[in-house]
């Protein structure tokens, strides 16, 4: 992914360029933890919902991404299904649950709501980030494609969740909090390991 992509997505820590490669050694292992990434995104937003049911437009606007990320479990099961590879068991997602960590524990509600918005905001974006490098450089040409289609669903829920930000709070606000989570991100990011079996 170029600079101004990268900009355009606001990260600030391109992905390790040996990140692709090393997907390729395992496809078992990294189509494995993307489905269970489709799974969780499709369980946040219930999560979501029920928390926040009271704000009617964020629920209009969640309901159908939650049909849509489990469809996409559904497609990566059955792509591991076409190449007879099998799912394997759930690993723990170090990425998110160091984003989780920095989300506000004190302050008000609005803040906290604020921030799991953001979060969502951010883990599309890495994910849009990711799914576009494996559409450009697995020697797969069916992968290739595959790939191309999340990249493009990623980067609308990248969207969709800052805009719901916006929707609900003071847009200074929201890219105050948006330019200190990219931070965080950035950071998070060069304290990890390069693996080939994550997404994230």
């Amino acid at each position: 992914m170029s600079s101004t992509e990268n900009t355009i997505l606001g990260l600030k820590l391109p992905t390790d360029p040996r990140w692709v490669d090393l997907t390729a050694i395992s496809l078992e292992a990294i189509l494995t933890d993307h489905a269970y990434c489709e799974q969780k995104a499709a369980s946040t937003c219930i999560s979501l919902i029920q928390k926040y049911a009271e704000y009617e437009e964020l629920v209009e606007a969640l309901s159908p991404i939650v049909t849509e990320e489990w469809g996409h479990f559904r497609m990566v099961l059955s792509e591991l299904k076409k190449r007879k590879l099998s799912l394997g068991k759930q690993r723990k997602d170090d990425y998110v649950n160091a984003l989780f960590l920095h989300e506000k524990k004190g302050g008000s509600p609005e803040d906290r709501f604020l921030d799991k918005l953001l979060i969502m905001a951010l883990i599309e974006a890495r994910s849009c980030e990711r799914f576009r490098l494996l559409s450009e450089g697995l020697a797969d040409e069916s992968l290739r494609a595959f790939y191309r289609k999340f990249m493009i669903s990623e980067a609308g829920h990248y969207r969709l969740f800052i805009d719901l930000s916006k929707r609900y709070f003071d847009e200074k606000k929201v890219m105050k909090r948006w330019r200190e989570w990219l931070q965080i991100e950035k950071e998070i990011l060069k304290d990890m390991k390069v693996r080939g079996d994550r997404i994230h």
